[in-house]
């Protein structure tokens, strides 16, 4: 989601060598059916007498207790640590997850290479040698220099479980500012660090969440977005409002801070800083939701004393700066432009129009960065990346070849500095990280990692099928060569489908041990997401929500139509916004679906706007609390759409004790609603892990435990067969 809502997916890695179950899914399939174990003894969930009365209709939820923060509650405590227990009794029998796990660990052993920053003459990166719980951040003193380890967070705790999240160094590369993120929460605890001796200074700065971090001009201090204090208690479950901009002095406590910038007037309103190039401007970006719908003011930090002035009222357009030439401002903005344009905008005449710079074209605009004296420009085309370059004043300057079907990010710079970095990397081509001279398009390696894999092994294919209402939508297939039998294979389906995330060609080596084993990758890129604009995302949230569920059932009828699986084939995967997609789907076609894996997933819709970020999911889900709105999110929240009598397909819910973005008790609840539901033998599990949170920052260790559960337990319920790997 945008700021800070988005979903991190599993790291994205992998490995290939010769296939060994040579049985195809169709003679795989019966055996599994004909395996079915006894029905599972659920732990008992205690049922209240709870029932609200909204615009006439009364909803039940019985559930309501397994809300309570687990941290507090020791009713939901024991909860957890009964349905664990029923759940990791069920995983241990599953055949072939330490083949799996075994496999994933090793796809996963190798260097990897995050994009480096430039500051000053120095580089910083981030570097994991294989399997370290949390990557390294390094610097070089020079490109050609030898790196040293400059922060080390798996020092910081036994478990792996305390992360370092946001870093930026000063503009002369002599101080650095870091959030550590413990337990896979949102909060963040920010530190500056010397960057010649590494010593950890003083400072520290707390209820930090959703922010950006960014230095003064002149590195004395940085700007920063935190919090009021929540009460005790409260900290991973209450909503998040009055955000603030805050500039801390560095070798100042906390309590000395500057306010810079609060709207307590519109307590709903998120703010982002972020200085320009020169540093003579504070930018501060506001909104209300996750929509990229904002609004900008400009502060003169040369001015004494200076007040915000308002470039961008109103919350109706996404606005993004991309830099500065004096008073000359160029942002990337949807204004008119669904696919989104590059314009400027001249401080010194506020009230002037935008000027087009970069007109929209038949590619979605994706990102901007201005770097030496051209701007780079990526582009998403059939969800596939493209970048190019023109000059500053909109001239095309030439395209950034890339490798192929793929994901480019990075191309971070400042003007007056041709240098610039970028990664790509595909479904079967592991993160490379390059190196482009903007001043004459010399583009060199920076770090290609080594894996023990042939990517030419496997092949990935684009097509597009027809939605209920009669949209095309584009589907990336990822197989082994030569892996299609006749009656198809055991088939892993994936969406998200919301908030303008652009779901697109990744490496995964966890995906990649059940492509190893036979299985077939499909991604589909649903409506709701960004791959086409700001049309695209329209078409499938609020009252097009509906839109999203019936391009992923389409995709997996089209998936069956096509021989490339079968009946009974059919596996489905969503985290987050997707874990929504994944519950509701499942009530609407449990027929469709062999197994399930709906993952942090938003399961009650009519209460998700109660807790912490949830207040800013309204923009894609609508308001509970308005009527139309209730009636739609009705409809398809999963917790309520339990179909009871329906035999539905193998349910395995994954959480997290300490999520605080997707409070878990979303999943609790719908695991019981699962669970005390006449709806088949099959299993519906709930696997909630400890100290990770809702994704990002969790260590390396857990991700391959979690993934060989998840994987081993689809194989089961799709006759997928796993072998040791010749």
């Amino acid at each position: 989601m945008r700021r800070a809502l988005a979903l991190a997916s599993l790291p994205l890695i992998a490995m290939i060598p010769t296939m060994l179950n040579a049985k195809s899914a169709a003679d795989a399939v019966p055996d599994a059916r004909q395996q079915m174990p006894a029905r599972l003894v659920y732990p008992a969930t205690a049922r209240e007498n709870v029932t609200d009365t909204q615009f006439g209709v009364q909803v039940a939820d019985p559930y309501r207790w397994l809300e309570n923060d687990v941290r507090v509650d020791p009713k939901v405590k024991q909860w957890v640590d009964s349905e664990n227990a029923v759940t990791n009794a069920y995983l241990a029998t599953l055949p072939g997850r330490d083949v799996l796990k075994a496999r994933m660990a090793k796809l996963l052993d190798f260097e990897r290479f995050d994009v480096p920053r430039k500051a000053g003459s120095r580089y910083f990166y981030t570097r994991n040698d294989g399997l370290q719980n949390q990557s390294v951040l390094y610097v070089q003193d020079g490109l050609s220099a030898e790196r040293r380890v400059l922060i080390n967070p798996n020092d910081w705790a036994k478990d792996g479980a305390t992360a370092l999240a946001e870093w930026k160094p000063s503009g002369d590369g002599q101080k650095l500012v870091y959030a550590i993120q413990d337990g896979g929460s949102d909060w963040r605890t920010v530190r500056v660090l010397d960057v010649a001796s590494g010593k950890v200074l003083d400072d520290e700065v707390k209820w930090v969440k959703y922010s950006n971090l960014d230095w003064a001009k002149d590195g004395s201090g940085f700007y920063y977005s935190r919090f009021d204090a929540p009460a005790e208690g409260e900290a991973f479950q209450s909503l998040s409002t009055n955000q603030q901009v805050w500039f801390h002095k560095v070798g100042t406590p906390q309590s000395a801070d500057t306010l810079i910038y609060r709207t307590p007037e519109r307590p709903a309103l998120g703010h982002s800083a972020e200085v320009t190039d020169d540093g003579r401007y504070l930018v501060v970006t506001s909104t209300q939701g996750t929509d990229a719908r904002y609004e900008v003011n400009v502060i003169d930090l040369q001015a004494k004393s200076a007040k915000p002035l308002t470039l961008i009222a109103g919350l109706e357009n996404s606005w993004q700066l991309v830099g500065n030439k004096g008073t000359l401002f160029y942002f990337v903005t949807d204004k008119d432009a669904p696919r989104q344009r590059v314009v400027t905008l001249d401080i010194a005449k506020p009230k002037a129009a935008p000027i087009e710079l970069i007109a929209q074209s038949d590619a979605t605009l994706t990102g901007a960065s201005m770097v030496g004296d051209k701007i780079v420009l990526t582009y998403l085309r059939d969800a596939r990346s493209e970048a190019k370059m023109v000059s500053l004043d909109g001239k095309p300057a030439g395209d950034v070849t890339l490798p192929g079907i793929g994901t480019a990010y990075g191309f971070g710079g400042k003007a007056g500095d041709s240098e610039t970095f970028y990664s790509f990397s595909s479904f079967a081509a592991a993160p490379t990280v390059y190196r482009l001279d903007t001043a004459t398009g010399a583009v060199s390696t920076f770090a290609q990692p080594k894996v023990a894999f042939d990517p030419a092994q496997y092949e990935t294919a684009q097509q597009f099928y027809t939605s209920k209402d009669g949209t095309k939508v584009p589907l990336f297939i990822v197989r082994k060569k030569g892996a299609a039998p006749a009656g198809g294979a055991p088939t892993l389906l994936y969406g998200y489908g919301g908030f303008q995330i652009s779901v697109t060609p990744s490496f995964s080596a966890t995906r990649l041990a059940w492509l190893e084993q036979g299985g077939v990758l499909a991604i589909a890129n649903l409506r709701g997401g960004g791959e086409y604009g700001k049309e695209w995302h329209d078409g499938g949230r609020l009252q097009n929500k509906q839109n999203v569920f019936d391009d992923f059932i389409a995709a997996g009828e089209y998936l069956i139509a096509q021989g490339i699986t079968g009946k009974g084939q059919l596996a489905v995967e969503g985290r987050s916004n997707g874990g929504l997609l994944i519950g509701a789907v499942v009530n609407q076609r449990p027929d469709l679906f062999a197994a399930a894996l709906p993952a942090v997933g938003v399961m009650d819709m009519l209460r998700f706007d109660r807790w912490t970020a949830g207040r800013y999911w309204v923009d894609d889900y609508g308001y509970p609390a308005k009527e139309a709105d209730f009636h739609k999110l009705y409809s398809y929240s999963p917790y309520h759409n339990v179909k009871a009598g329906v035999d539905y397909p193998a349910i395995l819910v994954t959480t997290a004790d300490t999520d605080d973005r997707v409070v878990p008790g979303h999943s609790f609840k719908y695991t019981a609603a699962l669970q005390a539901a006449n709806i088949g033998a099959k299993p519906h599990l709930i696997r909630i892990e400890t100290r990770a949170g809702h994704g990002s920052g969790k260590p390396t260790d857990k991700i391959i435990e979690e993934a060989s559960d998840m994987y081993a337990f689809i194989a089961k319920w799709t006759g997928l067969s796993i072998a040791e790997p010749k």
